[in-house]
């Protein structure tokens, strides 16, 4: 069974940095595609960044890159998004998700319809 645990939110100063964490279960990191999405209130979920080794690909939003870094860790199967430089609009639920790769994609996939399994999310919170 395909699990994902997030982990690491909280309430940060602007300015501050959060490790957000993505404990996976039920399959390895690096067969999948992974992605980090966010959603604010009254907004929609959006992808922040994602990464497949299928495809050799990585994708950061324009509104994190510089600043967001995702990564994974093999022998904890664990995939993370270091946030530095943190904005009070970054204030949103934090999700990951994990899909089978799929080739007919250029890369890692970006939307939230193109993945099947999700984390529950953990809030962060940057005051001003």
């Amino acid at each position: 069974e395909v699990q994902l645990v997030e982990s690491g939110g909280g309430l940060v100063q602007a300015g501050g940095s959060l490790r957000l964490s993505c404990a996976a279960s039920g399959f390895t990191v690096d067969d999948y595609a992974i992605g980090w999405f966010r959603q604010a209130p009254g907004k929609e979920r959006e992808g922040v960044s994602c990464f497949s080794r299928t495809h050799g690909s990585t994708y950061v939003a324009d509104s994190v890159k510089g600043r967001f870094i995702i990564s994974s860790d093999n022998v904890k199967n664990t995939v993370y998004l270091q946030m530095n430089s943190l904005k009070p609009e970054d204030t949103a639920v934090y999700y990951c998700a994990a899909d089978p790769p799929d080739l007919t994609l250029p890369g890692c996939p970006i939307r939230p319809e193109e993945y099947d399994y999700w984390g529950q999310g953990t809030q962060v919170t940057v005051s001003s």
